[in-house]
């Protein structure tokens, strides 16, 4: 059997015996059946990862003894901050998980003219939390030991003015530039992917104005969710750590 890897919310120290959270309690306890004497891997966003032995599992909780721990640093050399506008029903869920995948450290779900999604702020906030759970899940899927950042659902223009030490990239399809003629020097990436039915030309006007760079995939017209998988697949062939 596989090891599971589990992540843990609090730093984890390797002299530890330690009850895991309510939710990898659940997962480790009821989902796999684990019992006392069979080990997890453990990662708490540190890099490092910690091999423990369960030493308690039942209805009520579960507790692990730490084993041993090892640095595991499969990051991109890329600093990659995402803004997705918000797709409907699972698309969106599908952008971040796969996304992080691909290596993305920070995702902004975004509003705009033309967002489908239309939910208050309660809403909203319930739906960042179900993403966060879902790059987590990705992580431990993926191999990743630090757990990008998904934050507050923000407008696209407040989005659009923050400071950003590297390149700004849009999708569009009728840009002059593509990923092969940017700057082979790339480190930092803010990447804007607009929504089902496309950024309003005052939305990509706007957008020019706070320096971002037009950018073409290819000859095609791809679905929101498909052009962020694409784009990043793209840059971290061109830029990080995909051959």
């Amino acid at each position: 059997m596989r090891i599971p890897r589990i992540y843990h919310p609090l730093p984890i120290t390797i002299t530890d015996d330690l009850t895991l959270s309510d939710d990898a309690a659940n997962h480790v306890g009821r989902v796999l059946r684990m019992q006392v004497g069979q080990q997890i891997c453990l990662f708490d966003g540190s890099n490092y990862v910690f091999n423990a032995e369960i030493t308690q599992s039942d209805k009520k909780q579960v507790r692990v003894r730490i084993l041993d721990q090892q640095l595991e640093d499969v990051e991109s050399p890329l600093n990659f901050h995402l803004g997705q506008v918000i797709s409907r029903g699972e698309k969106m869920e599908f952008t971040i998980q796969k996304s992080i995948e691909l290596g993305v450290n920070v995702i902004t779900p975004l509003i705009s003219e033309r967002c489908g999604v239309k939910l208050d702020k309660e809403r909203l906030e319930k739906k960042v939390q179900q993403w966060q759970k879902i790059a987590i899940a990705a992580c431990e899927q993926c191999g990743r030991n630090r757990v990008p950042q998904i934050r507050p659902v923000m407008a696209l223009e407040a989005w659009c003015v923050e400071p950003e030490a590297g390149i700004k990239l849009n999708l569009h399809p009728r840009a002059s530039q593509s990923i092969n003629t940017l700057s082979a020097s790339v480190r930092d990436i803010r990447l804007l992917i607009g929504p089902e039915g496309g950024l309003s030309q005052e939305e990509i006007d706007m957008t020019a104005k706070h320096n971002f760079t037009d950018i073409l995939l290819g000859p095609r017209v791809l679905r929101t969710e498909t052009a962020a998988l694409t784009a990043i697949a793209a840059l971290q062939v061109r830029f990080g750590d995909l051959g």
